[in-house]
């Protein structure tokens, strides 16, 4: 199998389990627990809490671990609205991931807000000049953005977005779940001050994320209960992900830069092959910038599900989009917003590479694909 889907998820690394394999076994003990068998754990927590803390130069009190991206996600905007004074009001763009999307309009039917969401231009970059006019200075109590788009691997303009934000009093929240390991994390450059990471779009564990919360960020707690995590997100630890997370943030962090060069050679030999050898194939986003491990390309009359049906055949993962929205009749909202044509809405397919990613892998998918879309589009015109 040929795996072109890691924006979904990614193998985890064996070092990763290697560090995690004590914690499933000889560690076993409750991290929350006083007594020798609670001891060994939690010094284990501590350091890895620690570790991340040094990665992202953060205090190791700003490190939130969560259940999962969207867990962050949910932590970050709920949280600070919860804590902000009437009236409130909070911004997000067209484009983010559902975690985001819809937490920002659930609060708004909530009557917790008001909620502005900000539209993106045809290569899915966020409007800047409508982030601005969509800025209440006094009640925008939150903006939160991704760094990266899931879909189209277009990267925002943090920085800027992050100043306006600032400038009219609001926190800024980035989701930064397809960021990790492909883009410097400089959160003090780019003035963040929540930032939402999930460990298996790094090569770790499913099942563990994290939440940094800047110092004098108020933050309610989404979970209640016995007070873990500095009472913003009670339950008991997760001590074999929350080593596999600093593990796997480690091992992104250590290798990004060359993985980044690496896969950005990949995916642009890989899409110069599909421009050349596939007619009316477009590319998505081209004039923003994108980061180095995803393609997003679209045809008219193909039908994306048909594409994927075969490719899976023949031994290669992919996907039309947001493995989140798998199954869904309805075309990507990201697409729609950025105002992609009708006749190309269907035919949308996402490669998404990793540091594992080789040569002779992206060879044989550029082969297969042209064959399988060719023929597809041969028969939708016949």
């Amino acid at each position: 199998m040929i795996y072109l889907d890691n924006n979904a998820t990614t193998r985890l690394d064996p070092r990763v389990l290697e560090r995690m394999m004590p914690l499933l076994s000889e560690h076993w003990g409750n991290a929350g627990s006083g007594h020798s068998v609670g001891r060994p754990v939690r010094k284990l927590v501590a350091e890895a809490r620690r570790d991340m803390g040094a990665l992202l130069d953060v205090a190791p009190e700003e490190i939130v671990i969560t259940g999962s991206g969207t867990e962050a996600d949910n932590l970050a905007i709920r949280g600070v609205v919860s804590k902000a004074k009437a009236p409130r009001h909070l911004i997000c763009s067209a484009v983010e991931h559902p975690a985001v999307l819809e937490t920002c309009r659930a609060l708004e039917r909530e009557g917790l807000c008001a909620l502005s969401v900000v539209p993106v231009d045809g290569d899915g970059r966020i409007d800047l000049e409508a982030m601005e006019t969509a800025l209440r200075p006094g009640e925008t109590c939150l903006v939160s953005v991704m760094w990266t788009n899931n879909e189209t691997g277009v990267i925002h303009p943090i920085e800027a977005i992050g100043q306006l934000a600032h400038a009219a009093g609001a926190r800024f929240h980035v989701d930064a779940v397809q960021s990790v390991g492909k883009l410097p994390l400089e959160l003090d450059r780019v003035a963040i001050d929540l930032l939402s990471m999930s460990a298996h779009k790094f090569h770790g564990p499913k099942g563990v994320g994290a939440l940094i919360v800047r110092k004098g960020v108020e933050l309610a707690p989404a979970v209640t209960g016995g007070g873990q995590e500095r009472g913003r997100r009670s339950g008991t630890e997760n001590p074999a992900g929350i080593v596999g997370l600093a593990a796997a943030l480690e091992f992104a962090i250590e290798s990004r830069e060359s993985a980044a060069r690496r896969m950005t050679e990949l995916r642009e030999g890989l899409e110069r092959a599909l421009i050349e050898r596939v007619q009316d194939l477009r590319i998505t986003g081209t004039a923003a910038p994108r980061v180095c491990n995803t393609t997003h390309f679209t045809v008219p009359k193909v039908e994306a599900e048909a594409v994927l049906i075969a490719l899976d055949r023949d031994g290669i993962a992919c996907s039309s989009g947001s493995a989140c929205s798998t199954g869904a009749l309805e075309p990507s909202h990201v697409l729609l917003a950025m105002g992609v044509a009708k006749d190309r809405l269907h035919g949308a397919l996402r490669l998404s590479l990793s540091r594992e990613t080789t040569p002779e892998e992206m060879d044989e998918a550029a082969e297969k694909l042209v064959a399988t879309v060719g023929r597809l589009k041969g028969l939708a015109e016949a």
